[in-house]
């Protein structure tokens, strides 16, 4: 989710969901390393529990980077070793690192000697074309030798050559069973099911063989579905959900706080508004005049007025639309 799950995007998400774990984008530790860490570490403290999704392959680099994670007060630390993009294989990280268990291992247990929150692995089940089960229970046993007790598997091999990111997520055929399998040769450890999942009916259907679902595209695009989590699987009230309107409404205090922080647009550094409503485009799927919704939200020009009003002009127009006075 490179460029999606910002801290902006969380913060949205947080308004949606009180308990869903969210993860941020994922950050190499050379960005934290000899980069600006404040801008790719610095996050809002209604955003816990909150996970710092890092990417590198060597161990010395990721354990000075988990440490930076928790010193920033991220709830886990995720290795990444699941994207199949050619600019991470260039880094020696991602997908690519599935063919080296020995190393992610290693990886993951300078992370623990490091840190005392969870450090956790994202990845696929296999790379090219490799259709063994064999392949991805080999990896995560010898990483769990490591002390790596919670496994996020998104259940597609990764295409390394050949294949864009976006292709990666549709092309290679999903195997839900090679993750339920996980689970039943691992049953100490945590499995998490990734991977074209969209509705509640699907999770559930998931959480008869594994641990967990992580959403990625469907939780960015029609983000409301997230309103059912905390009532559904953590037990909380339903009447605290928010509808659509109030989620909007309270948003409007982030905003203002981040343009008094940071400027609006056109001061020197300032905060594009768009930087933060772009995230919001999927709040009102499915419902009569979300496409007005959308269409204000994409105005450039109105945009540019760096008015945060516009949620709300947005909310009305797409009420008009759908003819409600």
């Amino acid at each position: 989710m490179m460029d999606w799950t910002d801290r902006h995007c969380r913060v949205f998400h947080r308004k949606i969901s009180r308990h869903t774990w969210l993860y941020t984008e994922m950050v190499t530790t050379g960005a934290l390393l000899f980069g600006d860490q404040a801008r790719h570490l610095d996050f809002s403290a209604e955003e816990h529990p909150v996970a710092l999704q890092l990417g590198g392959s060597e161990p010395a680099d990721l354990a000075k980077s988990a440490r930076l994670g928790q010193q920033w007060g991220y709830d886990e630390v995720n290795l990444n070793c699941g994207c199949p993009s050619e600019r991470v294989q260039k880094g020696a990280f991602g997908a690519c690192l599935m063919d080296e268990p020995a190393l992610v291992a290693d990886c993951v247990k300078a992370m623990r000697d490091s840190v005392d929150i969870d450090v956790t692995v994202k990845h696929r089940i296999g790379i090219n074309d490799g259709a063994s089960y064999d392949f991805v229970r080999d990896f995560v046993g010898t990483v769990a030798q490591a002390g790596c007790t919670t496994f996020i598997v998104h259940a597609r091999n990764a295409i390394l050559k050949g294949l864009s990111p976006k292709e990666n997520r549709e092309i290679p055929p999903l195997k839900y069973d090679f993750a339920y399998q996980l689970k039943r040769d691992f049953p100490a450890c945590e499995i998490i099911i990734n991977g074209g999942i969209k509705t509640m009916a699907e999770i559930d259907a998931h959480l008869m063989h594994v641990d967990g679902v992580m959403l990625g595209r469907e939780a960015y695009h029609n983000p409301y579905l997230m309103a059912e989590f905390d009532a559904r699987y953590y037990g909380q009230d339903s009447a605290t959900v928010l509808s659509r309107e109030a989620i909007l409404q309270a948003m409007l205090p982030y905003i203002h706080d981040q343009l008094a922080r940071f400027g609006k647009q056109g001061d020197k550094g300032g905060l594009r508004l768009n930087s933060i409503t772009r995230h919001m485009l999927g709040l009102m799927t499915g419902l009569p005049g979300a496409r007005s919704f959308r269409q204000v939200l994409s105005d450039t020009k109105l945009l540019a007025t760096g008015d945060p009003d516009l949620l709300m002009e947005a909310f009305r127009r797409m009420q008009r639309s759908a003819g409600i006075s």
